[in-house]
């Protein structure tokens, strides 16, 4: 079992910036890739970033992509996601993700998901 919990997540003005974190416990983090999704009220769950156990492949969603920047600090067990120029769209629950398959963009390749952030830009 994994455990996750994200944090970092608030109330900004459009152009700011956030940075969420999401600490793991439990199994060995560094073999998972991890993954942050997010959901806006009434609409689906949808993939933001993705990142392997090395860091090494990363990928983005093409909304985000230029503006927001996923890290992981195995030392730590800790993924960031780094949110910058932050748009009003981009209010959201941000959840992250943990997977044995690598990384990738879709929910049901993750095991394991955090209880969420509330991320709110204002415009």
């Amino acid at each position: 079992q994994v455990q996750l919990v994200e944090s970092g997540g608030g109330l900004v003005q459009a152009g700011g910036s956030l940075r969420l974190s999401c600490a793991a416990s439990g199994r060995t983090f560094s073999s998972y890739g991890m993954g942050w999704f997010r959901q806006a009220p009434g609409k689906e769950r949808l993939f933001v970033a993705t990142i392997s156990w090395s860091g090494g492949n990363i990928y983005y969603a093409d909304s985000v992509k230029g503006r927001f920047t996923i890290s992981r600090d195995n030392a730590k067990n800790t993924v960031y996601l780094q949110m910058d120029s932050l748009k009003p769209e981009d209010t959201a629950v941000y959840y992250c993700a943990a997977g044995e398959r690598g990384p990738s963009m879709w929910r049901d390749q993750y095991e394991y998901w955090g209880q969420g952030t509330q991320v709110t830009v204002s415009s």
